[in-house]
């Protein structure tokens, strides 16, 4: 009787790999990277020295380059519709590098935690990381479920992207204020910031809905709301560079755990710069 032949293994196909999506995300990734080791740079150096913030302040400046990476892969993923898993996944990877252990880095090694408690700021730090790979986990699982009738776009919880801007921008601001500009933090507002960056991560993993913008692009009619908080926003970027990141990203916090909830949806809809045709894809969806 014949031996039966062994089969050859067979294995999984290869996932289409979009270019330019991928390569954006890539240069997030490196960002965060270099980031990461900037901070280890100014660890070597004295505490509070002008040396030791000069490093973490370029630290920041890669993390504010790694979201306009992420600001621009999905996008251009979506107008070149080559949206997959693949660039889901490692984005995703990309995220936690960039958004989870840069930031968290500076939060626990950079300005703020000064503390009457020792280590406060180390465990704010690991509460945020912890957070952050948790929220990308669950937008994950959430993302790969098939869409309902007229799902919405808007993310449940506060993305990592803007947790991380948010924390970024405020260790920006008490870098230049402390470094550059010779001002002390009082203790009393250190423990405010600490209560703050605790409030970032938890609101991570909550189920507070936040704008995702991903309806809005360049050949839509915007809003006179709109484009007056973008004029007012760039403005202010220009003329208060120290200043003006910590209170953009902490305005949008703002928005969706204090002001959204209570607006009528016409006023949603003129500031997050809906259209009629995203009107109607919600109510037909």
């Amino acid at each position: 009787m014949a031996q039966k032949q062994s089969q050859p293994p067979v294995y999984p196909d290869e996932p289409k790999i979009p270019i330019l999506p991928n390569l954006l995300t890539a240069g997030n990734l490196l960002c965060g990277f270099f980031s990461i080791l900037t901070i280890f740079e100014g660890m070597k150096l004295a505490d509070g020295s002008a040396e030791a913030f000069a490093c973490y302040q370029k630290a920041t400046y890669l993390i504010f380059a790694a979201c306009l990476f992420d600001l621009l892969d999905g996008r251009v993923a979506r107008m070149c519709k080559a949206d997959g898993p693949f660039g889901r996944e490692f984005d995703s990877i990309a995220d936690v590098v960039s958004f989870g252990i840069a930031p968290a880095m500076l939060l626990s090694r950079a300005v703020l935690f000064n503390l009457p408690v020792p280590y406060i700021g180390f465990g704010i730090a690991v509460l945020y990381l912890l957070c952050a790979a948790l929220r990308l986990a669950r937008f994950n699982c959430m993302a790969a479920e098939p869409k309902k009738p007229n799902q919405s776009m808007d993310f449940v919880g506060l993305p990592v992207p803007m947790a991380a801007g948010a924390v970024v921008s405020t260790m920006y601001l008490v870098i230049d204020l402390t470094a550059n500009r010779g001002l002390e933090i009082d203790p009393f507002w250190q423990i405010v910031m600490a209560v703050v960056m605790t409030v970032v991560s938890l609101l991570m993993m909550s189920r507070v809905i936040y704008p995702s913008f991903k309806h809005v692009n360049f050949e839509k009619r915007g809003t006179i709301i709109a484009m007056l908080m973008a004029t007012v926003a760039i403005v202010a970027l220009i003329a208060f560079p120290w200043i003006a990141p910590a209170l953009i990203f902490l305005c949008y916090l703002g928005y969706g755990l204090i002001v959204r909830p209570f607006l009528t949806r016409r006023m949603r809809h003129a500031i997050e710069v809906y259209d009629e045709e995203d009107d109607n894809e919600e109510t037909n969806a």
